[in-house]
């Protein structure tokens, strides 16, 4: 398989990742407008190894993201992927599931949106949530109607295997799968539902029920804890990206995925030598046409 980017930024495989010990700032030297320029050098880059990506058609790639309410999700996406040709770009946000997503497997409802080969797939939110909102709020697994004999001291356990094998799975079908939790910090999260509340062209983001869910901070920070720890593997990597300053967040995740394709030597497909010779033959045609 692949071995996807190295970075300061990713979660360790061996279970040693400590949530209260990363980063949730960048470093003393950070500079906002460096940090936009950069961003910017890349998306013209990204732009053009998504086109190579796209004609070549032999990988997907699949980008999913994890934070906290207001941790910079869909600012994120939006900032690194406005650039790249939507013909080969999908963007899926999972929220509650329907009854009918309920009445199946927790992976049935994001397996039907992944991307195919040639595409970048993005997931704002996932079958992570399965782990994390589930796993705070246990009784959210009453609506799933499981078996009670499946519900026992193992319940968890089997979940993250089940995403592990999930997630290897794909990569051995060519799926290339990175994953971001964007790691804000509390009084960050603080500072900017404020901002929401403060600001009328904001208030549309504000939710009540964030606020609910911030009161139970502590109780995701070890569910994100568990789940990285768990699912982070070499076919499938975790990065924990500081979120406290979204200039430098946009360009960590910009480039761990520009990384990514460049990893792929990506070139445009070649014509066979039949093909070639049967182009040669319509463009004598074309160019004869009177």
């Amino acid at each position: 398989m692949l071995e996807l980017p190295d970075s300061p930024w990713r979660v360790p495989f061996d279970g040693s990742f400590r949530i209260e010990t990363t980063r949730r700032r960048p470093p003393d030297d950070y500079d906002k407008a460096a940090c936009e320029a950069q961003l910017k050098a890349l998306k013209h880059e990204l732009f053009d190894l998504q086109h190579r990506f796209y004609a070549l058609d032999r990988h997907a790639l699949l980008l999913v993201f994890q934070a906290m309410d207001a941790a910079g999700k869909d600012s994120t996406i939006r900032a690194v992927m406005s650039g790249v040709n939507p013909a080969g770009c999908q963007v899926y946000s999972f929220k509650q599931p329907s009854p009918e997503e309920l009445d199946h497997d927790f992976l049935w409802r994001t397996a039907k949106r992944l991307p195919e080969r040639g595409r970048i797939g993005i997931f704002n939110r996932s079958y992570y949530e399965e782990v994390i909102v589930v796993r705070v709020h246990p009784d959210f697994l009453e609506r799933q109607r499981l078996p009670q004999e499946r519900v026992g001291a193992r319940f968890w356990e089997t979940r993250y295997r089940s995403i592990r094998d999930h997630e290897r799975h794909l990569a051995q079908s060519g799926t290339i799968v990175l994953k971001f939790f964007l790691n804000v910090s509390q009084q960050e999260q603080k500072k900017r539902f404020l901002s929401r509340l403060d600001d009328p062209e904001k208030n549309w983001k504000f939710s009540p029920h964030d606020f609910e869910e911030r009161k139970y901070w502590n109780e995701y920070m070890a569910a994100y804890e568990t789940a990285l720890n768990e699912t982070s593997r070499p076919w499938a990597p975790w990065y924990a990206i500081p979120a406290d300053k979204k200039p430098f967040t946009r360009l960590q995740v910009c480039e761990i995925v520009v990384q990514t394709l460049r990893s792929l030597r990506l070139e445009f497909p070649r014509p066979s030598p039949e093909a070639q010779q049967q182009m040669a033959l319509i463009r004598d045609s074309l160019a004869n046409e009177h």
